[in-house]
């Protein structure tokens, strides 16, 4: 189970000069008309719970999600922010884990439209958690051959997942290239989601993550417990220093957790 250590509240401001300004009609047709084109996808909820993703309906095994969700959402609307990066010091900390979780969680806020980009594309894993895959990769959008409707799959309204079923050879290109932030854009005004999340690669093991760092807001760090050292973070830290905002380091795989904290721990 996934316990989030607390993100620090956004300072308060009366107003925020980079909230989105209100949609004329024809901007709210085009939305919705993107949306409503990208593939539909339902989920298994006994599949997605074998893979440890909990966050599909409300409960007790959701909360930490929902406890970490209602922290980023209130950050980055503080400040304007609209892609956070997931990532990890090394591999199997569970980073592809929280993120397909926070954005579940995210799915059920009605009003909230997210988007999560696997860009792990060495080591893909969101298709296998899903349970389902679209038929084009997201390595073919992010190289500019197909659109990102062709490699997105729709969940609900207000959620769109674009994996990989392969490890793509040519990942360090794809993400050096100077195509990378204009796909980006194309998303964020095509589909204009409130939060995009991107699953990207552990920090300490490529150099895909820094080719990364400079197009998103923020950095959430997944820590595995009693496997993570406090001096790879402090590495993740340093690395990140002017990139990108550090906003958290979440604490997963906690095999044993405080009294009170009121769901069960990690087997």
């Amino acid at each position: 189970m996934t316990v989030p250590r607390p993100i620090p509240d956004p300072p308060r401001a009366a107003t925020n000069p980079r909230l989105k300004p209100i949609p004329s009609v024809q901007e709210t047709r085009a939305f919705h008309a993107a949306w409503d084109a990208l593939h539909p996808c339902t989920l298994d909820p006994d599949h997605l719970s074998s893979h440890r993703v909990f966050a599909h309906g409300s409960g007790i095994d959701a909360m930490p999600y929902d406890m970490l969700r209602t922290r980023l959402i209130r950050h980055m609307r503080a400040n304007g922010w609209r892609r956070v990066a997931i990532t990890s010091p090394t591999a199997e900390c569970g980073k592809s884990t929280v993120a397909l979780n926070l954005a579940l969680s995210l799915q059920r806020l009605r009003d909230c439209h997210s988007i999560v980009l696997e860009m792990d594309m060495r080591r893909p894993s969101l298709a296998d958690m899903l349970g389902t895959a679209p038929p084009v990769d997201l390595a073919h959008f992010l190289r500019g051959d197909r659109p990102f409707g062709s490699a997105a799959l729709r969940v609900g309204d207000n959620l769109a997942i674009g994996t990989n079923n392969a490890p793509a050879p040519d990942a360090a290109p794809i993400l050096a290239s100077r195509y990378l932030p204009l796909a980006l854009g194309d998303i964020q005004k095509t589909y204009a989601p409130d939060i995009m999340i991107l699953d990207t690669p552990p920090m300490l093991q490529s150099h895909d993550m820094m080719a990364i760092a400079s197009h998103v807001d923020c950095v959430l760090i997944v820590a595995a417990a009693e496997v993570t050292t406090t001096k790879e973070i402090d590495q993740c830290e340093r690395e990140l220093s002017g990139q990108a905002e550090m906003l958290g380091v979440i604490l997963n795989k906690c095999r044993h957790q405080g009294a009170g904290i009121g769901y069960g721990g990690y087997d």
